[in-house]
C-alpha cells in the first residue's frame, strides 16, 4: 500500500486471537485465523455480519474467528450497552447466540431489548441486564477498544486476517478469495506463520 507522496505505509499488525481471552468460533490453531473490531450498532457491521458467516461456513475448520468490541459510542447510543451484554450472555455460557441476536436485530438495541434477546435464549435476563447497568463488563469492553486503537483501528468493522489488516472491499467474493489465498499459502508454505 502506498501513500500519495509514494512512501511506503506499514501494514496494521497485531497479534492474533488469544484461547481463553478472546472469544473464539473455530479451532485456535486454524491456519487462517479472521479477527473483527466491530460494533453492534455499525451497519458497516451489519453488513459485514452475513460476509463472516458465510466465509465461516465455506472454510470451516480452517478458520478461527475471534471478534473484539469496538463501540463507537459517539455515532452509536446503543452500542457500548451491547457489547456488555455480548459479555454479560458470553458469562452465561451464550456469548455467540447474544453476539449473533444483536446483528440479526441491529435496530432494537435498547436495554428492553437485551433483556428479552436474553430471556430468549435461556438466560437470566434479570442478572444479565443488572451486570450491564452496573457497567460489570466496561473494563473488558475498553481492553478490546484499547488494543483495537493500538493496532489503528478507527472505525468499524475492521477485520484482521492472521493479523494483517484486511483494507479489501467488504463483499463476501472478495473477503473469502484473501482467505482462500491464505490458506494456499499455509499449505505451499509450511513456516509461514500467523
Amino acid at each position: 500500500m502506498k501513500s500519495e507522496t509514494g512512501k511506503n505505509i506499514p501494514k496494521s499488525k497485531l497479534a492474533l486471537p488469544i484461547a481463553g481471552r478472546d472469544h473464539i468460533q473455530g479451532p485456535i490453531e486454524a491456519p487462517i485465523a479472521l479477527l473483527e473490531y466491530g460494533d453492534y450498532e455499525c451497519p458497516y457491521c451489519g453488513a459485514a455480519y452475513p460476509v463472516i458467516k458465510a466465509a465461516q461456513k465455506q472454510l470451516g475448520d480452517r478458520l478461527c474467528f475471534a471478534f473484539r468490541n469496538f463501540p463507537l459510542v459517539n455515532s452509536h447510543p446503543h452500542a457500548q450497552h451491547a457489547a456488555e451484554a455480548a459479555e454479560a450472555g458470553g458469562a452465561q455460557g451464550r456469548y455467540w447466540e447474544m453476539h449473533d441476536l444483536m446483528f440479526e436485530h441491529q435496530e432494537s438495541l435498547e436495554d428492553e431489548n437485551l433483556a428479552q434477546y436474553a430471556t430468549d435464549l435461556g438466560l437470566d435476563a434479570r442478572r444479565l441486564i443488572t451486570e450491564v447497568l452496573a457497567g460489570e463488563y466496561i473494563a473488558r469492553v475498553r481492553e478490546d477498544f484499547r488494543s483495537g486503537a493500538r493496532a489503528g483501528v478507527n472505525g468499524t468493522p475492521s477485520l484482521f486476517i492472521n493479523g494483517i489488516l484486511y483494507s479489501g472491499p467488504p463483499q463476501a467474493d472478495a473477503l473469502l478469495a484473501v482467505l482462500t489465498v491464505q490458506t494456499l499459502s499455509q499449505t505451499n508454505n509450511p513456516s509461514f506463520s500467523k
